[in-house]
């Protein structure tokens, strides 16, 4: 009996012990479960996938998510519609590429730094537009994407302006040799033998056929015959061997002339003498348009063709013909100068019939594109000849009268900046 007694403690001090035991192990476990509760993710996040753990344990992003989605088209957007041709001039320490004495290839009433003009500053400018970055022309780089290429530069003398820009930037690598002029000197070609690219600029100010009777001043003894449904064969004899072109007009319509159609006058732009129907330069603008255009754009062209807009000028007080100057020596900001009448309704007419003819041309896989260097040149007062399209005008007499052109560009100037629009266009995208 005594030894059950003490079998039946010993079980019972074993049983106490196991129970003291377990509960102490239950404390343990209370206490961690209490102790981590807020440094450990719930026992269902920890079976959930790591991108699945995000978004439940912290549902505000799903807002975050939202903007990032918006935003991502955003971004692209503004490269995919980067306007070039909006922007501002901004300073440009550095200068230009080339200088009148490094290129020879400026005409003498564009040659702004040998005629004398005084100031400087103009030069030190840069087109920056405001939702892109574009560099800096690079003449090696355009060379070696133009191997074995033809460009053409077709319209009046702002397009002769321009290919000697483009010339003396490209200059600074390899001179190029004239290989061709017309008999006016008017239209010609050069060519780059070390990258077999070859450039012409087209005399064709109207685009059409015209009889010009006007010399090399812009003094004319006659009006202009223009036939607005004839091209001028200048250039659609070589059109399909170029694969750059870019065409302009514009200015030369503002002339007094005399409309032709299917071979008979049907009107005139100011005929005071002649007893015809007062059409109107924007009617024969519209024609001779519509005709170029519709050639363009149904002509199966497998290059790259830019129509340019007219570029405004910046007389003050006058034209070149009754005493105008510019004497501004800055550029402008947008909303400080507004286009003239006659150049906006130019441009207006330009845009309405390119709209027109990219939508056709686009059908047709011609690729027609707009350079519209209207408004960013119309910030730059400050780059034009003025009085210094002669030599030294005021040598002789400090306040002689002289002739000033604020139409065409001087070299280096602003027009420099049309190449770095350009080379973006062509070779950087």
């Amino acid at each position: 009996m005594k030894l059950n007694c003490m079998q039946w403690l010993r079980n019972k001090q074993g049983h106490m012990l196991l129970q003291l035991v377990v509960a102490i192990l239950f404390m343990g476990l209370a206490f961690r479960l209490v102790f981590f509760r807020s440094t450990r993710l719930p026992p269902v996040l920890e079976e959930i996938p790591l991108a699945e753990k995000t978004e439940l344990a912290e549902p505000p992003l799903s807002v975050q998510v939202q903007e990032n989605e918006d935003q991502a088209p955003r971004e692209e957007n503004v490269e995919e519609k980067c306007d070039l041709f909006t922007g501002d001039w901004i300073p440009n320490p550095s200068g230009p590429l080339y200088t009148n004495q490094s290129c020879s290839l400026i005409e003498s009433h564009q040659n702004c730094m040998n005629n004398g003009r005084p100031d400087t500053g103009y030069l030190y400018w840069r087109w920056n537009p405001r939702d892109c970055e574009i560099p800096p022309f690079d003449p090696e780089r355009f060379l070696e994407k133009m191997r074995h290429k033809t460009w053409a530069l077709i319209g009046d003398s702002i397009s002769r302006n321009h290919v000697q820009s483009l010339l003396c930037m490209l200059s600074t690598v390899e001179q190029p040799l004239q290989v061709y002029h017309d008999e006016e000197y008017r239209s010609k070609r050069w060519h780059f033998p070390s990258y077999n690219l070859t450039i012409s600029v087209i005399w064709s100010p109207f685009l059409v056929e015209a009889a010009i009777f006007e010399d090399f001043n812009g003094v004319s003894t006659s009006e202009v015959e223009l036939y607005l449904d004839k091209f001028d064969k200048k250039w659609t004899e070589s059109y399909q061997n170029f694969d750059y072109i870019i065409f302009s007009s514009g200015e030369w319509y503002l002339k007094s002339a005399i409309y032709h159609e299917n071979d008979t006058i049907v009107g005139c732009h100011y005929c005071p003498k002649r007893n015809l129907t007062q059409l109107g330069f924007v009617f024969a603008y519209h024609k001779a348009l519509q005709y170029v255009f519709n050639f363009v754009a149904t002509s199966n062209h497998k290059g790259h063709i830019f129509f340019r807009t007219s570029t405004p000028d910046h007389f003050e007080n006058g034209e070149w013909f009754s005493g105008g100057t510019c004497p501004k020596t800055t550029p402008v900001k947008e909303g400080e100068i507004a286009l003239k009448d006659l150049n906006r309704i130019l441009r207006d007419v330009e845009l309405e019939e390119f709209e027109k003819a990219a939508a056709e041309a686009s059908q047709n896989g011609v690729n027609l594109k707009l350079l519209d260097l209207t408004l960013l040149s119309l910030l730059r007062p400050d780059g034009h000849p003025g009085p210094y399209r002669e030599f030294h005008p005021f040598a002789g007499d400090k306040n002689a009268t002289v002739q000033n052109d604020c139409l065409h560009w001087c070299l280096p100037g602003p027009i420099d900046s049309w190449n770095d629009v350009i080379m973006e266009i062509v070779v950087n995208g």
